[in-house]
């Protein structure tokens, strides 16, 4: 019996001994997985678990990040769509000043007929200026005298055509019985059933919009006066250009943001340049056309040659446009008062001169500083046109033409800038920190 306490006390120390390994055990695996518990050593030893397999820690899962909607988004759609809506509020922008506009039509277009009147007209008063001729005398002179020429071309071509409108309506009758007869003779194949037909289509369109003629004659009033409105508005803006632009021009700059003032300023005298010699060069040309076609039509004894150069002046202020209606009107005039041949040499008369207008005399009168690429002018004049009319195709390219002269100098005058900045920058960074006065260096002193 005295061996039974002692075997007892072995199992005992057995048991203490595999509970501390167990515990060394835990604590190692706790270790190892980095989950530490608080061990508590008046604790019991925890029962003898039967042999399981181990299950492994689970490992904490990493909460997913969603990336930022920013950098989520392309690089491509980004700029597109900042570019996006900086276009559609510069749209309605341009909507709502072209609604303004047009509330207000008679008003632009005055100012504007004003601005290209005054550009043609201020070198002569600068010239009287110069001469010792006082400002306001001089202004009202030339003012005067330019309004003068414009009447009187005005009377010259209403009276021209009034006096040969009967003779004019006998040539026209008779030219269209040739031309049905030429038809008829022509390879055309055209038959006298069908020449009727077309003269009975027009008797019956003429007949149906007589209530629209009638309409638009009763509105001619209106337009008279609408006329006459912007004629004097025409006047008296052009007399105040004339008088004082500079000063116009200094009130119009305290208008700008000052960031903006300087480059607007150095804009504006260029822009006026720029004015001034399509103006000029445009009249020019358009003088040289009316002479030579006129010539033309005169010595082949087309009726109206004077009143038809007059109308070709006019048109050909109208870039590419106006110079092909009005060739093609003396055409037609020729065609139905002096026949096919005739036509066909006026036509070869307008060819030859329109050709020598646009390689010759554009390029050396205007030159470089209005020159505008031709789908430029052609795509200009045709906007111009369906916004405003004629007059919007009168004062669509100079527009353009300006505007491309203060974009390059503005443009310009921002890179130079630009330059200035990094020279004061690159100077500021050159200067040694340790430059101090000759007294601060001498330590004698």
């Amino acid at each position: 019996m005295s061996r039974v306490p002692q075997w007892l006390g072995r199992l005992g120390a057995g048991l203490t001994e595999m509970g501390e390994r167990l515990d060394e055990r835990r604590a190692e695996v706790e270790r190892e997985h980095g989950e530490p518990e608080p061990h508590t050593p008046s604790a019991p030893a925890p029962a003898p678990v039967p042999a399981q397999k181990a299950e492994r820690p689970r490992r904490p899962r990493k909460p997913t990040l969603r990336p930022d909607p920013v950098t989520a988004v392309p690089w491509g759609v980004r700029v597109a769509a900042e570019a996006g809506w900086r276009l559609l509020v510069l749209a309605g922008t341009v909507w709502v000043l072209m609604r303004v506009i047009s509330a207000v039509q008679l008003v632009v277009f005055a100012f504007v007929i004003a601005l290209l009147i005054t550009a043609l007209l201020q070198p002569t008063v600068a010239w009287l200026c110069r001469r010792g001729v006082p400002r306001g005398p001089a202004t009202a002179l030339t003012a005067i005298s330019g309004f003068v020429v414009i009447g009187l071309m005005a009377w010259f071509v209403t009276w021209q055509v009034m006096e040969n409108i009967d003779t004019l309506s006998n040539q026209i009758q008779s030219g269209i019985d040739d031309l049905r007869n030429w038809l008829l003779k022509s390879p055309f194949h055209v038959t006298d059933k069908q020449i009727n037909q077309i003269a009975k289509n027009l008797r019956e369109a003429i007949g149906a919009n007589t209530d629209q003629i009638t309409s638009f004659g009763l509105e001619g009033v209106q337009v008279v006066v609408e006329a006459l409105t912007g004629l004097l508005l025409v006047f008296f803006s052009t007399l105040f250009l004339l008088y004082d632009g500079a000063r116009i021009w200094q009130w119009f700059l305290k208008l700008v943001p000052s960031a903006a003032r300087e480059g607007v300023a150095g804009a504006g005298p260029r822009a006026w340049r720029t004015l001034t010699a399509y103006v000029r060069g445009t009249v020019l040309v358009a003088l040289i056309d009316a002479i030579f076609i006129g010539l033309g039509i005169y010595f082949l004894d087309v009726p109206m040659a004077v009143p038809l150069a007059v109308f070709i002046f006019l048109f050909s202020f109208i870039p590419l446009v106006g110079a092909v209606a009005s060739g093609a009107l003396a055409v037609v005039v020729a065609l139905v008062t002096q026949g096919v041949f005739t036509a066909v040499m006026t036509l070869v008369v307008v060819l030859a001169v329109q050709q020598i207008e646009g390689h010759v005399l554009q390029p050396f009168i205007l030159g470089r500083a209005v020159r505008v690429h031709p789908l430029a002018v052609v795509l200009t004049v045709a906007a111009g046109g369906m916004v405003a009319g004629i007059g919007g195709a009168v004062v669509a390219v100079p527009l353009v033409a300006v505007t491309n002269t203060v974009v390059g100098y503005l443009h310009q005058h921002a890179h130079e800038r630009y330059l200035e900045d990094e020279d004061e920058d690159a100077e500021a960074e050159a200067e040694p920190e340790d430059v101090l006065p000759r007294e601060a260096e001498d330590p004698a002193l």
